[in-house]
């Protein structure tokens, strides 16, 4: 379980870099994102979740990650709540809004992977 937790992080910081670059780039040459990227955003963030599942589901198991990787977890799930939340507020202007908090997200995933074992 181990492994697959470490793969799909890699996996969701990559993906989420990537769309998130693409929404920012896009919103600079002002060219409208598409359904593309629509369906790219709530890819990452479902990985996103997902990813967040196996490592409570490690947690649940004995697993100690440290409370900082823990921590940065709990972030990344509650930036798909408050996105949520506000989707009306993000579709103003979609590749710079989702594409910025995309970036947030793989940075969150990189700082989670940076934490990795740290506590209090």
């Amino acid at each position: 379980m181990a492994a697959v937790h470490s793969i799909l992080g890699w996996v969701v910081i990559w993906w989420c870099a990537a769309v998130g670059l693409w929404g920012v780039g896009s919103a600079v040459a002002r060219r409208d994102v598409g359904s593309f990227f629509a369906l790219g955003t709530i890819l990452g963030l479902f990985l996103g979740v997902v990813e967040v599942v196996l490592g409570v589901w490690m947690l649940a198991g004995g697993s100690d990650p440290g409370s900082f990787h823990v921590f940065y977890g709990a972030v990344v799930v509650s930036m798909v709540a408050f996105a949520y939340i506000y989707r009306a507020q993000l579709a103003v202007s979609p590749g710079l809004r989702w594409g910025l908090l995309l970036l947030f997200v793989a940075g969150l995933g990189l700082r989670g992977v940076q934490t990795f074992g740290a506590s209090l």
